[in-house]
């Protein structure tokens, strides 16, 4: 059949390859392992002797494996080939073939069957294929010691080399083999540390120009014939000098351009160019900043060629700038410059780089003065580039109240000279001549009068550092007490007035009371208010942000409108909402800031307008909800591990069990504060409640809105409204964790709902924000003071979303990697509460 000769001759080839893998493995692999260290040159680094002895049991382990394989190599026969060929195949259809009929060879019927077989099995023949040799010897090298030494081999090739096998000739035939071929030299130039440039092998690197850092350090040894090699150079004193290299190493730093030559067998000759270091430079980018509490920002620019160091910035008094009047006249004490480290990268590359310095210098003599700014950068190797000068009046916090200013000059006076304190007592006497006029509290007065005392007392002992330290700073604490006391004084008289109303929010009150906190919460609001439009910063039109992107536009008349509702709803027995509108309240008069010069009337707001304002307070009102739901549940936790009793459900510590004649949550609020654990759960669902009806009233009262923008509020809305009536149902229930989660939903959808309004208002579709007659407003024109849920104002187009900065000219991203690793270390406590931790969780994977 000679269909079968190619698979059988195949087979055949294969199976003398096995032979010759499983019988010869150990010769190879003992070759590689011997030829790993020559090529490495382990043979010229080693003993004599202990390379003789290494060759021997090479030998000897090399003719034993190959004397083992021999013996038990056999090559395969063909008859071996077929039968594993007719093995491969079912039925061993090439055996078949051969058979012969043992019964039935006379029963004409069985020799039919015969035939029909034989014919059959002739036919499966025909797709008889070459067996795939199997090369594995698993079985045979169960330590893997093939594998050790490939590694070795390719490791030897990858950091050695065939040549050095040859030396192993040298030791053979002796020591006249080495001196003819002369010695042998190797050399490494290390540039500096600072570079972080890898060494040059010089063996490597032919003869010509070599470009190398000022500084590397050349290293070269020699092996053999000593004296047979001689050193040329000029490249580390300017001079050429000529020396004769033996045993051992020599070694020297280049600093000068010039020759390198190895004189010699083998010898080479370089062009050496030493690239110098180039020095630092360092430039002011932009002019300096600061805010109205004194922090000062000054932009830079940095650059070197392997990396700037560090940095300075000194400040120095500019005397012949300053404006000699008043307490300045007098002749200064020695003011010592004002030296700040620059701000380096923690990371990254420093070869160039823009950073700011920021600063607060408002309590520094300095501040308030002309000085000159210049930046210092230095880099590894010692260069320096400095700034020129830059002139500049040295920021200091602003004071915009009349006497906290002059308690801030008469600071900077004493500072200026102690030769000032007689005339900064005088006029500290002076101008509180009339205390009532200008103190607002007697402790303000006491400490100033305090001040004078003890200027008197170092005037008479005579004023030493310590001392002027003393009443500068006690000054200084005077000025900030006077500049925030009042504002504080007001809004503490507000703050006690929403905390009597929340207090009877809580316990319930008559119409006439409720009449009477109200009219207390007006009366501190004012008062608050004038407080913040005195001490606002002159409108002068410098450091004050833009109102259409910075402020929030609120007038009188809106805040009256809200304690309005709040008395309404208290009057009509909705204390929950009451509580949130009241919270809101408090929120935007923590946040108040008084514009001069902002005009606006207070014209009606389009339906549009209506309601993307009354889904912003819903929202408000979902978070502080959420807020309260976790407190609680946090609240919960604490006491089931304080207290909790077998069997008992958290939370549930001390509750009374149901009673007949129970009362209801009003009651049960009225009681001077003992509702239980229950009691403020039906609080919170039927706050939970209340919501949702709102919001139902919301989304049904949304104007038409046509368009995928429309569709997608509604469709927001709707599931914001699915997720409440969750959250309403898990508070009933008692599940705190899961009403947690269903309120979180819902904020989500209540967000997208609103971002989908606020865009289809700014698509200009008519009606969308205009609709229902209302005239003389275009469609999705903004209303002055409506915010989004961050708080940012909507802009001209009435559109969620802005280009405002959240935090009103702080550094979001580090503000917001502060609330991030906030989040991170509580939840890695394993203190706080499980619950608490999961929560925490599922923030950080929302972020």
């Amino acid at each position: 059949m000679r269909h079968l000769r190619l698979p059988v001759r195949l087979t055949r080839i294969g199976m003398a390859a096995e032979n010759l893998v499983r019988c010869f493995w150990p010769v190879w692999t003992i070759g590689f392992l011997c030829l790993a260290p020559l090529m490495m040159g382990w043979q010229d680094l080693l003993p004599l002797a202990v390379v003789w002895v290494f060759a021997v049991i090479a030998g000897l382990a090399l003719l034993a494996a190959l004397v083992w394989g021999l013996r038990h190599f056999q090559m395969p026969t063909t008859t071996a080939a077929l039968a594993r060929v007719d093995a491969a195949m079912p039925g061993r259809p090439i055996a078949a073939v051969a058979d012969v009929q043992a019964i039935g060879a006379s029963d004409p019927a069985s020799i039919a069957v015969w035939q029909a077989h034989v014919a059959r099995m002739a036919a499966r023949t025909q797709s008889a294929r070459a067996v795939e040799p199997d090369l594995r010897i698993a079985d045979r090298d169960p330590y893997g010691l093939r594998f050790i030494a490939v590694l070795f081999f390719v490791t030897a090739l990858l950091f050695g080399s065939f040549l050095r096998v040859a030396s192993v000739g040298d030791i053979v035939t002796g020591s006249s083999a080495a001196v003819a071929s002369g010695p042998v030299w190797e050399g490494w130039i290390e540039p500096p540390a600072y570079t972080g440039r890898p060494s040059i092998y010089l063996n490597d690197i032919p003869a010509g120009p070599l470009q190398v850092p000022a500084g590397s350090r050349l290293t070269l040894r020699v092996y053999g014939d000593t004296g047979g090699i001689a050193l040329i150079e000029d490249v580390s004193g300017g001079d050429a000098v000529t020396t004769r290299l033996g045993d051992g190493q020599q070694q020297f730093e280049i600093l000068y351009s010039g020759t390198l030559v190895l004189d010699g067998e083998n010898g080479r000759r370089w062009r050496v160019t030493a690239v110098a270091d180039a020095p630092p430079v360092v430039a002011l980018t932009d002019p300096i900043t600061a805010d109205a509490m004194g922090e000062m920002s000054q932009p830079f620019r940095a650059s070197d060629d392997y990396g700037i160091e560090s940095g300075t910035a000194t400040i120095t008094l500019d005397l012949a700038a300053v404006d000699r009047v008043f307490g300045l006249a007098t002749e200064p004490d020695p003011i010592d410059p004002l030296v700040l480290d620059l701000p380096m990268p923690f990371t990254g590359d420093r070869s160039e780089f823009d950073a700011f310095l920021v600063e607060n210098l408002s309590e520094h003599p300095l501040a308030n003065l002309p000085v000159t700014l210049q930046l210092a950068v230095t880099d590894a190797t010692g260069q320096t580039a400095t700034t020129a000068p830059e002139p500049l009046i040295l920021p200091g916090r602003r004071f915009f109240q009349p006497f906290a200013r002059a308690v801030i000059e008469q600071r900077r006076d004493l500072m200026w000279s102690r030769d000032n304190s007689r005339r900064v007592r005088q006029i500290l006497r002076a101008i509180s001549h009339r205390p009532d006029d200008i103190f607002t509290s007697e402790a303000m007065y006491l400490r100033l009068r305090t001040i004078i005392r003890q200027i008197d007392t170092n005037i008479g002992a005579g004023m030493d550092a310590e001392a002027q330290a003393e009443i500068v700073t006690a000054l200084w604490d005077l000025a900030i007490q006077l500049e925030d006391g009042r504002l504080a004084d007001a809004r503490e008289r507000l703050r006690r007035a929403q905390e009597r109303l929340a207090e009877a929010m809580r316990n319930g009150a008559s119409d006439a009371e409720i009449a009477e906190l109200m009219q207390e919460l007006r009366e501190a609001t004012d008062d608050y208010m004038r407080m913040l439009a005195e001490q606002a910063e002159p409108g002068d039109g410098t450091d004050q942000p833009d109102s259409s992107e910075n402020s929030m536009e609120m007038s009188m008349s809106d805040l009256q409108a809200m304690m309005d509702r709040i008395e309404e709803l208290m009057q009509q027995g909705r204390m929950a909402e009451a509580q949130a509108l009241m919270e809101e309240l408090n929120r935007l008069m923590e946040n108040m800031r008084v514009a001069q010069g902002e005009g606006g009337g207070d014209g009606p707001s389009t339906p549009g307008q209506r309601s993307m304002q009354d889904l912003a307070e819903t929202l408000r009102n979902q978070q502080d909800l959420s807020d309260e739901a976790f407190r609680e549940l946090q609240d919960n936790f604490d006491q089931g591990q304080q207290g909790q009793q077998p069997g008992q459900p958290q939370g549930q510590q001390g509750q009374a069990g149901p009673q007949d004649g129970q009362q209801d949550q009003g009651d049960a609020q009225g009681q001077d504060g003992q509702g239980t654990g229950a009691d403020d759960q039906r609080s919170l669902d039927q706050r939970q409640q209340a919501l949702r009806q709102e919001l139902q009233r919301q989304r049904d009262g949304l104007p038409n809105l046509p368009g995928a923008a429309g569709e997608a509020a509604r469709d927001s809305l709707d599931q914001a409204e699915g997720a409440m009536e969750g959250a309403e149902q898990a508070l009933r229930g008692g599940d705190l964790a899961e009403a947690i989660d269903r309120q979180a939903e819902a904020l989500d959808a209540l967000r997208n709902g609103m971002r989908a309004l606020g865009q289809a208002m700014a698509e200009g579709q008519p009606g969308a924000a205009g609709q229902q007659g209302e005239q003389g407003e275009a469609a999705g024109r903004a209303t002055p003071g409506q915010r989004d849920p961050l708080g940012r104002d909507t802009g001209n187009t009435g559109q969620m979303g802005s280009d405002q900065n959240l935090l009103g000219g702080l550094d979001i991203n580090r503000r917001a990697a502060e609330l991030l690793d906030e989040i991170r270390r509580r939840s890695a406590e394993q203190d706080r509460p499980a619950l608490e931790r999961d929560y925490l969780r599922r923030l950080l994977g929302q972020f």
